[in-house]
């Protein structure tokens, strides 16, 4: 089972993330849709393609961009689909 958790609190847990460029890409399902807060953020990966931003919310504190995803990831990366990953702090265990 994998863990994403910061400040103490679980953000994501599940036993089908997928490993890439060594990061666990969370099912959105497994995700807690109440601690994720909209950004206009985005970055473009050559092969994954777009990758749009959340910042994460717990107890009055924010962690600007730390969760990415990729809203239509390109052919080579269609296993990362409605899947979110984590970065800046955030803790993932497997």
């Amino acid at each position: 089972m994998a863990t994403a958790s910061w400040n103490g609190t679980v953000l994501a847990e599940s036993d089908d993330t997928v490993v890439v460029e060594g990061n666990h890409y969370f099912p959105r399902s497994s995700v807690r849709p109440d601690v994720l807060r909209d950004s206009a953020t985005t970055s473009v990966c050559p092969w994954k393609g777009t990758a749009s931003y959340h910042s994460i919310e717990v107890d009055g504190q924010r962690n600007v961009d730390a969760a990415w995803y990729y809203p239509a990831p390109q052919a080579a990366a269609a296993e990362i689909q409605d899947r979110v990953a984590f970065w800046k702090g955030v803790t993932v265990t497997a």
